[in-house]
């Protein structure tokens, strides 16, 4: 394709993105009627080729009018779900027509792996964390590398972490230290005298429980070190004494920290000191801590902003997370860049070599052995995949931090606006229990948990929320009970607008 049908192309997408509203927002579609069956003539294998126009006619009519076109809209308050900024949408056509695949660093044929990593740094900066431990290409030990999502950054976190409290154990049992990437779980473990490897967390997402699984240590490895009392905050004490143990308890451990809890938003970490005391014992202990920040890590955005105090209940809970040996971002949550789009950062990038290096594949080695910048295939999961990066360059360079910021700030608004909105509301009860209004808001970062206090019209809420067709939001259990979930997280919010929509449906059902 030469560069005249590629401008023709974004000529088109910026004649849509220019003449279609920013936002659906007195939409009544933001679900489909009703989904049919696709009609036969549409689902038999065509024998011959289709002109391509017949072809696009069958999709617009038989596909696209029965797709969840819900996250189009500023009032999609589902799964932490962003939008997708125009500067992404345009980069993500590219992505498609130049059709990239970055598994190996070519600089001499194509400069995608040094957008990559360009891209990563740009986060690193944007999210805070200091470039001497987490900078990618650079001299150091950062390392990072993009996945299809906050799930398979997951893997790479926990797998990274039985690299690395596996390899610990047999140092120490052993004087020698071996690569479970290398010599396979069963060999090391027996070696390290390991019986088995834990994942302490507080209320993780399902993903960490997933993660779990497929690196081989398991669902039930999951162990709660929540304080009494609390769902969410870690007790250290309690970490302290299952590390003292884990030798005599012939057990390994790898500490998952919730930064954004799925249903409240909120996070098991609450100070720097807290969580250098957390460094200090699984630095002694041989533990590996790993973030789970799929979209609680946005809140660093805020950190150092001259509002900065407004927002301290947040910020509080994601200083320290730099202390981590990896991290997990979506970039499809706050982001705003389109669905496959998942971010992995660590401390020990050679970690990454050991756990997910291609063994005796010479056509895939890197053109050049000098250089700073490892080939993505020998750092994740994939070989092969889709040149994720480029969206996200290109959004953030668009926007930049002012820009990304004011999204952030809205999203919050907004979602603070509703939580003092439904702690007031005589029929809605605001979750979990707060002391007061004050409390309940300084809390809230872009989720807000509520039920109905009338027990019959709490089953059916959420399903008439989006009967509505006005906002669409998702369902949830609390406490063994229906709750419904607003998540906020699309750049296009408008504090006024869209709160007032929004607790008028929310007033029409009570």
């Amino acid at each position: 394709m030469d560069p005249k049908s590629i401008n023709e192309i974004l000529d088109t997408v910026r004649g849509i993105l220019k003449s279609t509203p920013p936002v659906a927002r007195d939409t009544s579609t933001i679900l489909p009627k009703s989904i049919p069956a696709l009609p036969r003539w549409s689902t038999d294998l065509p024998e011959g080729p289709l002109p391509l126009q017949r072809s696009i006619e069958r999709l617009t009519t038989d596909v696209l009018p029965y797709l969840n076109a819900s996250s189009l809209s500023a009032r999609y308050y589902g799964f932490v779900t962003g939008g997708v900024t125009p500067a992404a949408l345009i980069a993500d056509i590219l992505t498609s027509i130049y059709d990239q695949n970055v598994g190996v660093h070519l600089p001499s044929e194509t400069i995608a792996t040094i957008v990559e990593v360009a891209a990563l740094n740009m986060l690193i900066d944007l999210l805070n964390l200091p470039k001497q431990d987490w900078e990618i290409g650079a001299a150091g030990n950062g390392g990072g590398t993009f996945t299809t999502g906050a799930t398979a950054s997951n893997v790479l976190g926990l797998g990274l972490g039985r690299e690395y409290v596996l390899s610990e154990a047999a140092r120490r049992a052993t004087g020698k230290a071996m690569s479970v990437g290398e010599h396979g779980i069963l060999a090391v473990a027996q070696a390290a005298q390991v019986d088995q490897v834990k994942v302490l967390s507080t209320l993780p997402h399902s993903s960490i429980a997933k993660a779990a699984a497929l690196v081989g240590l398991g669902r039930s490895s999951i162990v709660s070190i929540a304080k009494e009392g609390s769902f969410l905050a870690i007790d250290v004490e309690l970490l302290q004494s299952l590390a003292e143990d884990a030798e005599a308890q012939r057990t390994a451990y790898i500490l998952a920290i919730s930064a954004g809890e799925v249903n409240t938003g909120h996070f098991a970490s609450s100070s720097i000191p807290m969580v250098r005391k957390v460094r200090d014992i699984c630095n002694k202990h041989g533990i590996w801590i790993h973030v789970d920040g799929a979209f609680g890590l946005f809140a660093r955005i805020l950190m150092g902003h001259p509002q900065a105090r407004e927002y301290a209940e947040l910020t509080d809970g994601v200083q320290g997370l730099e202390l981590a040996d990896s991290i997990t971002a979506d970039g499809h949550k706050l982001l705003n860049v389109p669905y496959d789009c998942g971010i992995f950062f660590t401390r020990h990038k050679h970690l990454s070599v050991d756990t997910c290096m291609n063994g005796n594949a010479a056509y895939l080695s890197s053109g050049t052995t000098a250089s700073l910048i490892q080939s993505p295939l020998n750092i994740g999961i994939e070989n092969s995949r889709r040149f994720r990066a480029l969206p996200v360059y290109h959004s953030l360079l668009a926007y930049g931090r002012g820009g990304y910021t004011d999204m952030l700030i809205r999203q919050i608004t907004l979602a603070r606006r509703f939580a003092g909105w439904i702690w007031e509301h005589d029929k809605y009860e605001l979750l979990p229990t707060s002391t007061s209004k004050e409390e309940a808001i300084s809390r809230t970062f872009v989720i807000v948990l509520f039920r109905a206090r009338d027990e019959q019209v709490n089953v059916q809420l959420v399903q008439k929320i989006k009967e509505s067709g006005k906002i669409y939001v998702s369902g949830t259990v609390w406490d063994g009970k229906p709750a419904a979930r607003i998540a906020i997280s699309n750049w296009q919010v408008d504090v006024e607008v869209d709160g007032l929509v929004t607790e008028q449906v929310l007033d029409s059902l009570v």
